[in-house]
């Protein structure tokens, strides 16, 4: 398979490594507006260089594209690389307004091909894990879910052309960190129905123009409440956090570590960290192979892949609505 690689930033080298590790698979072009970054990949990897994404597509006719752009090109790219023919693995988020990730969904449908959203932190083995003793019904029904996300982003962090602003990035640490925490809040515990939202610039005002943190209160479509909070104002980056409340027993999802939390507080650790090696920082987690791989197999047998334009559009769909909520004052539907 022909695959193509679009933006050389920093999340690609995940992309990269993965692709390497693919039997079958063929780094053919590495695409970056930045010529510097392309040809670094170009020569890394042995693929063809490129900045025009249309003459790579006409060019290469590559068989899966990779998508790691700024956010706003995420929909129309993708679009373009599913009518031309290719698969898309596409990094989060997958659009960023509503009507965007229906256009997606749309073209997946169309183009009869395979895409996959990045929400790699469903690939760890601690989120395989409770997502299994939810379903189960072994120890009830959940009650409650409450998640928090305490990263730190600061102003080097912006200093390129696109984080922080809201036309490129088009919102801050919802859509960008935190929308990996909703995701595997609703992967867990199910669909959002409303959310009320808030977000706030704490610590970077006049900085840039998005959010540094950001609370949702959720009510899911089981009828229980989701609580999120998340910020990136904070002094350093600490495992995100998961709590599931169940009638007869109480999970900690704490990056990779999931402990079982006994009523006198003491926690029995039901899974440890990941051996596997990383390219990436570790509180991104360690599962872009695992979801990349799989996504590959899913090609190869034609096996439909778990997290598409329609299951990965679910979370982009809860962060407009709270968008929406926090901007009106308003309880939103997500629709």
């Amino acid at each position: 398979m022909k695959v193509a690689v679009v933006g050389c930033g920093n999340v690609s080298v995940n992309h990269f490594a993965a692709i390497r590790d693919i039997p079958g698979a063929e780094a053919v072009a590495a695409v970056d507006i930045k010529k510097e970054r392309a040809e670094r990949y170009a020569h890394e990897t042995g693929a063809r260089a490129y900045t025009d994404f249309d003459e790579m597509l006409k060019t290469e006719k590559p068989d899966v594209v990779h998508i790691a752009t700024p956010h706003w090109l995420h929909t129309p790219m993708a679009v373009k690389a599913l009518d031309s023919g290719a698969h898309v693995f596409l990094e989060k988020p997958c659009s960023v307004t509503s009507e965007e990730a229906d256009a997606l969904a749309k073209a997946q449908e169309r183009s009869g091909k395979q895409v996959a959203v990045c929400f790699q932190n469903r690939y760890n083995d601690s989120s395989i894990t409770l997502k299994e003793i939810v379903d189960s019904g072994k120890y009830g029904k959940i009650k409650s879910v409450r998640g928090f996300v305490t990263w730190d982003r600061g102003r080097e962090y912006y200093s390129d052309d696109w984080h922080g602003t809201l036309d490129k990035e088009c919102g801050g640490v919802l859509i960008n960190q935190a929308i990996h925490t909703l995701d595997l809040i609703l992967f867990i515990a199910g669909p959002c129905k409303e959310v009320t939202a808030h977000v706030f610039n704490d610590h970077l005002k006049g900085i840039i123009e998005v959010e540094d943190t950001a609370y949702l209160r959720m009510k899911l479509e089981s009828g229980i409440c989701a609580l999120l909070l998340a910020t990136t104002a904070f002094s350093g980056n600490s495992p995100v956090m998961i709590e599931v409340s169940l009638e007869n027993a109480l999970f900690r999802l704490e990056g990779e570590l999931l402990y079982k939390i006994a009523p006198d507080g003491k926690a029995d650790i039901l899974c440890a960290r990941s051996d596997e090696q990383f390219s990436g920082k570790s509180y991104w987690g360690h599962g872009h192979k695992a979801i990349i791989r799989d996504f590959y197999n899913c090609i190869e047998t034609g096996r439909k892949f778990s997290i598409d334009a329609y299951e990965g559009g679910k979370a982009l769909k809860t962060v407009a609505a709270a968008y929406k909520s926090s901007r009106n004052n308003t309880t939103e539907a997500v629709k």
